[in-house]
């Protein structure tokens, strides 16, 4: 029976004025093998990624949307989440959002954190005039933990990527994260371990660990546990 799949890939970007952002180096490759993969077995896949990001191959039963912040991703994913079959949040998404940029000298001339805080940039590109600039930055929304609040029903893929630490603390950080999202299934992966040709992870959850060594493999495993294809 086919299912219909709502996959996250990419990463988000926040800007600072009209020329600059932070953003993060996600590709979207994974993402984007994931989609494919579903869409080889016959499943509908809405994928939401970014304009940077590796996109699938064009195919009659993907929709790409495309966002490029946080804001915009909210946004877009509630009414997707409630009609999904499952979600694969393999997104690397912004943990904050530029509010205000300043020259240090302002800073220390401020009477208040708080006066700063209430401050906003108008220009359309910031000057670059002082030898050193101060970037306030506000927490974005948490967006995995709202996706069983839109839709306790469906199956939740999440993933978390650390660097260079042990495979314990790896699996504890991935096991908390289930916990705290509900997920049916944390991808746990360390930097360290991800290159070009491999790309070592942990599939987690409640009572199994699965380990895979490709992005192929990754895909073709979270296909099998979602579908219940075993």
């Amino acid at each position: 029976m086919a299912m219909k799949l709502l996959i996250t890939s990419g990463g988000t970007s926040e800007k600072i004025d009209q020329v600059r952002s932070i953003t993060n180096h996600a590709t979207g490759q994974l993402g984007s093998l994931i989609a494919e993969e579903f869409l080889a077995y016959g499943h509908e896949v809405t994928l939401i990624t970014t304009p940077n990001a590796i996109k699938p191959k064009t195919h009659k039963a993907l929709t790409i949307l495309q966002i490029e912040n946080v804001s915009q991703l909210m946004e877009n994913l509630e009414p997707l989440v409630k009609s999904a079959d499952a979600v694969i949040h393999s997104m690397a998404v912004s943990d904050y959002t530029p509010i205000y940029m300043t020259g240090l000298d302002e800073v220390k001339a401020s009477e208040s954190l708080d006066s700063l805080l209430e401050q906003r940039n108008t220009e359309t590109k910031i000057s670059s005039a002082s030898d050193y600039q101060v970037l306030f930055l506000k927490k974005t929304p948490k967006v995995i933990q709202y996706i069983k609040k839109w839709n306790p029903n469906t199956i939740l893929v999440g993933f978390k990527l650390l660097v260079d630490v042990t495979t314990e603390e790896l699996i504890n950080v991935a096991r908390k994260s289930l916990h705290t999202n509900h997920a049916d299934y944390i991808l746990a992966n360390d930097l360290k371990d991800i290159n070009a040709t491999k790309h070592n992870a942990l599939l987690i959850s409640q009572d199994k660990i699965e380990k895979t060594n490709t992005k192929n493999e990754i895909a073709a495993l979270i296909r099998k546990k979602v579908t219940n294809d075993n």
